[in-house]
């Protein structure tokens, strides 16, 4: 958590009424409320302590010191999720609070192989998911979309765990249960991008499109990696900045980042959000979306993330709208569902903040 950095953030009150959000790049795993948390406890029989306990086992505190020490605020909730009830539960829960919170398309990401101590095959989980991303329907409004990405993850010896990720997120598409790509997660500082090489090759073979985190943990050179995979979106990817070649790339190429601002203050790529790059990335005519990454370790919600860019870099109401309509061109989702997405946006922007056009 970022003690304070959301005090007086004049955008927030008129962001939080628009109700129509996207969400590109939230974790499953790192965005479990108190509530759902305490819930998936009850379940499991484990003693969860007041609130205060249970948030500092959640969120990270002002001295995260790295990626690395924030990735380990996701054992306790993986711990928890371990069970198909546990991942389809938290799976609606997730879509509920998100509605709740004006997003409507979110992409919800996960890694099968990290829910399979218990015995479960990945794709015992992934249908998990996809029944809890069907239960979730019931709050869904007439034009809501929300999906899965299923995350291949960075590790010793697990190449064939990854490819049978990707297998279940061909098969998953295919079969229109919500699934519409994967991802490369996990310690990037620690495992360099290119070692993954085979993974992505089986991908772009079976047609499943992916983005990459990139650019986090590691430079320019992480992202250039991902480029050469033929990522279509790039989590994170701020670090691209190192390298002016690499940033005239993304921008000649159209590949879309995935920025979490308050994500990566908490893990130290920035001291300040005075430092954040996105409007020198905007500049160069990079597309850029904004997200959460992880609701509940950074505390933060998609219409905070919105509110904090545009408060401290002077945005208009205008740029902010562009900023959620990146989400919507970028969505790995139907042009039909793109065209539904587009006129709420256009409608609450006119609505709400007096922008037409």
């Amino acid at each position: 958590m970022l003690e304070g950095v959301f005090l007086n953030i004049s955008n927030i009150e008129w962001i939080e009424k628009l109700n129509c959000l996207t969400d590109l790049h939230v974790h499953l795993d790192g965005s479990l409320s108190l509530e759902s948390v305490r819930h998936l406890c009850g379940m499991q029989n484990i003693e969860t302590g007041d609130d205060a306990e249970l948030s500092a086992k959640l969120s990270v505190s002002s001295d995260c010191k790295n990626l690395n020490e924030y990735l380990e605020k996701f054992e306790f909730p993986l711990h928890l999720l371990q069970t198909r009830e546990a991942v389809k539960y938290s799976v609606c829960q997730l879509v509920k609070e998100q509605e709740e919170q004006g997003v409507i398309y979110s992409e919800i990401r996960f890694a099968p192989q990290l829910h399979t101590r218990k015995g479960l095959s990945q794709q015992e989980i992934v249908e998990a998911a996809c029944e809890g991303l069907d239960e979730s329907r019931k709050y869904w409004k007439s034009y809501s979309c929300h999906n899965l990405i299923l995350c291949c993850m960075r590790s010793d010896d697990n190449k064939d765990a990854n490819m049978e990720t990707v297998r279940l997120a061909a098969l998953y598409a295919e079969r229109g249960r919500g699934v519409v790509a994967a991802d490369l997660a996990g310690a990037e500082g620690l495992y360099a991008t290119d070692t993954f090489a085979d993974v992505f090759r089986d991908a772009v073979q079976k047609g499943v499109p992916f983005t990459i985190h990139a650019g986090e943990a590691a430079g320019a050179e992480s992202v250039e990696c991902a480029l050469n995979f033929q990522a279509v979106r790039i989590g994170h990817g701020v670090r691209c900045t190192e390298n002016p070649l690499v940033m005239q790339e993304l921008a000649d190429r159209g590949v879309v980042l995935e920025l979490c601002p308050t994500s990566n203050l908490n893990t130290k790529i920035y001291e300040t959000i005075g430092d954040y790059p996105i409007q020198q990335l905007m500049n160069k005519g990079i597309r850029v979306t904004v997200n959460t990454d992880n609701m509940m370790v950074s505390n933060t919600t998609e219409a905070r993330e919105l509110a904090l860019v545009a408060d401290t870099f002077n945005m208009e109401k205008k740029d902010v709208k562009q900023l959620i309509m990146n989400g919507v061109e970028a969505a790995f989702t139907t042009e039909g569902i793109k065209n539904r997405l587009r006129a709420r946006v256009e409608t609450q922007f006119a609505k709400v903040a007096g922008i037409r056009g």
